[in-house]
């Protein structure tokens, strides 16, 4: 038997399905769909917020030699370590990207002034907001895990599949 769900889906559709939730769910911190596809998601969602809380704050000092109009400058620059790096690429190799809304009565160029920096903004919000959250979270509780919850609100009308919340805790 599989140790996963296969919800009635050729293997491409189900993965995409399954990113784009847990994409949903990790940028506007809660999503409505069914049970089934809510377990599912459940299951990604904590192992990569349990990858952001342990590696957010790795990172390395490095100096350079930068070299501007013939003179060159020692700097230090701030990295990040080897495993924060490869978990930063693994979350961008399984989230979409998400595009920053552009705020009311912001102009185009302030919007992109804004946006310059972050080429991957839901992978930034995970280092820098979740991570955080959950890491102090689980020392508060004692305890890893638990990130997420799932509601049921009942039967969808028209087929009765079970729909169900899933919230970030």
């Amino acid at each position: 038997m599989a140790g996963y769900r296969k919800l009635n889906k050729p293997s491409d559709q189900r993965k995409a399905m399954l990113r784009s939730i847990v994409t949903g769910l990790l940028w506007h911190g809660k999503v409505e769909t069914t049970l089934a596809r809510a377990k599912e998601a459940r299951s990604i969602a904590e192992k990569l917020i349990t990858l952001a809380a342990r590696e957010y704050d790795s990172t390395v000092t490095v100096k350079k030699v930068i070299a501007e109009d013939g003179d060159k400058f020692n700097r230090e620059v701030v990295n990040d370590a080897p495993s924060k790096l490869a978990a930063r690429r693994k979350m961008m190799s399984y989230l979409y990207d998400v595009q920053e809304l552009k705020e009311e009565g912001e102009s185009k160029f302030n919007y992109r002034a804004r946006t310059k920096e972050s080429k991957h903004p839901l992978v930034e919000k995970m280092f820098r907001e979740i991570g955080p959250k959950y890491r102090e979270r689980a020392k508060d509780l004692g305890t890893g895990g638990g990130y997420t919850r799932i509601i049921k609100k009942g039967p969808r009308r028209g087929d009765a599949t079970e729909m169900a919340i899933l919230e970030l805790v």
